[in-house]
């Protein structure tokens, strides 16, 4: 019997190739501001995490008016470019290889819920997931609510579930929760900062994951 029944992606640096193009979005949108703009590494760091999270650490001691401006710029951008973020090599061939183990799948994402939607028609992977948690709808990384609810709508047990993230969110989001966690180093924060966090594994590609999913889920 393998050991996980449901397994939990991220999205943005797990599944779709997209940190660096919103690094990019958050830097515009600064620079629209006339804010002091973030760093590569700075503005990735923040990538999974809520709204009121991510403005903080990018642009701290913004009044919430200017806040909100922010966001918006930022929303505007990131919608005017998305397209241009493709799926990781391999990953649609990985969710058809663990659904056709009978494995079950599902979301967990710092997007909110208008994002994935727009995210799962555009990549063709929604039928891939029978569930899928946002930031929006309860509470951002990494706070456990997110995998809580996921384990909830599935019936599943947490000893039977596995989270696998880019960012030392997700990782801390699988241990609040009290699930395994698999960092994948492709994504948001490197290997470094991810091997700072426990995780049953570290994958180093799309196919490296593979394998270490085939093997364990």
């Amino acid at each position: 019997m393998s050991r996980y029944e449901l397994v939990i992606f991220d999205w943005d640096g797990t599944l779709m190739d997209s940190t660096g193009l919103i690094a990019a979005c958050i830097q515009q949108s600064c620079r629209d501001m006339g804010l002091a703009v973030p760093a590569e590494s700075e503005a990735k760091w923040v990538i999974g995490l809520g709204f009121l999270q991510s403005v903080e650490h990018v642009a701290p001691g913004l009044e919430r008016p200017r806040q909100l401006e922010l966001a918006e710029s930022y929303r505007r951008h990131f919608v005017a470019r998305e397209h241009e973020a493709p799926l990781f090599a391999g990953i649609p061939e990985l969710l058809a290889a663990l659904r056709l183990r009978g494995r079950r799948l599902a979301v967990a994402t710092g997007k909110a819920r208008r994002g994935l939607d727009r995210a799962l028609a555009a990549s063709g992977l929604s039928p891939f997931f029978e569930a899928t948690r946002c930031a929006d709808e309860g509470f951002p990384k990494p706070h456990p609510d997110m995998v809580l609810r996921l384990l909830d709508a599935t019936g599943v047990e947490p000893g039977r579930a596995v989270l696998v993230g880019d960012t030392t969110h997700d990782l801390e989001l699988a241990a609040n929760a009290g699930i395994d966690a698999v960092a994948v180093c492709y994504g948001a924060h490197g290997e470094a900062l991810l091997r700072a966090r426990a995780a049953r594994h570290y994958a180093a590609s799309v196919g490296d994951l593979g394998e270490w999913l085939e093997r364990h889920a």
